[in-house]
């Protein structure tokens, strides 16, 4: 497996070949220097190019970097919206383990998305002369008062889908539910709650993946136990662990931020729940 230095060297060299690339930059967790390393961090590589047709068209322009595994062209696919003028690019895992994203843009569309990267190479001084290393773009944010109360509200209605998809034996409905809709109001916050205990600046990671790092043993092992398997009892008892879970989080964030949460609320949801668990399969009223 060829390692960092091997890699960016790779990556160097091609763009000192080839005038038609004038600038290259490292984005990503390799570009920022609080993220832990390991063997599966991928390198996020951006070309700031003169055209990206040429890329596009010379198919085996890309072979110089490696044996491949696979590799895909998200750019093609039936419902990428991007326009492959401005950027183009390629996945690509290579048979030594190392994984690329590299792509090809306009220097427009370099500088209007730039975010936290590290310069590579820059023939022109296209890129500003210091490196964004700072990862405070990610940083939890903290709640606005509507945002908190929004957040609480779409938490505690939702679960009404998720007791009668329960009821119905809807499982697939029902995983959908909590995944896509009640769960991310329980990470939001989580989220918060891990920024109000560090001064909200820290970033709990994409999807939440740091998330074992910044909260209490207690907080983290109930949080994965809100995954359950496609089994209504199962299912029914990590919906429980969410609601308890949401609610003490909850009361902690509104008494730190003086916002007001809706005690009621929670526990009028949770009481239908509850009542909804206990209703026969065969009843013909709810209450």
């Amino acid at each position: 497996m060829r390692t960092e230095k091997e890699m960016l060297a790779m990556l160097k060299a091609a763009v000192y070949e080839d005038e038609r690339i004038r600038a290259a930059y490292l984005e990503g967790s390799r570009a920022n220097p609080k993220v832990p390393r390991d063997l599966f961090q991928d390198y996020d590589v951006e070309f700031i190019v003169t055209d990206t047709a040429p890329f596009r068209e010379e198919k085996g322009w890309i072979d110089r970097f490696g044996e491949r595994l696979y590799m895909q062209y998200p750019e093609e696919g039936p419902f990428s919206q991007s326009d492959v003028s401005q950027c183009y690019g390629w996945l690509i895992q290579f048979a030594d383990g190392n994984r690329l994203d590299l792509h090809v843009c306009t220097k427009e569309y370099a500088l209007a998305h730039l975010e936290l990267y590290r310069t590579l190479v820059d023939k022109d001084g296209i890129l500003p002369k210091r490196s964004e290393t700072s990862d405070a773009l990610y940083w939890v944010k903290r709640p606005e008062r509507e945002e908190f109360l929004c957040t609480c509200n779409e938490f505690w209605w939702c679960l009404n889908n998720v007791a009668k998809g329960l009821w119905r034996e809807e499982l697939p409905y029902v995983l959908d539910m909590l995944d896509f809709h009640v769960r991310p109001m329980l990470k939001q916050l989580l989220e918060w709650k891990i920024g109000l205990e560090h001064d909200f600046a820290v970033s709990p990671g994409k999807a939440g993946k740091y998330m074992k790092k910044f909260l209490c043993a207690e907080d983290y092992e109930q949080f994965l136990a809100t995954y359950a398997p496609a089994e209504k009892d199962a299912i029914w008892k990590a919906v429980f662990q969410m609601c308890s879970l949401f609610h003490r989080t909850a009361l902690e964030i509104s008494g730190k931020l003086g916002i007001p949460y809706d005690a009621a609320e929670a526990k009028n949801s949770r009481s239908f729940l509850e009542h909804v668990k206990r209703l026969p399969r065969d009843a013909k009223e709810i209450y």
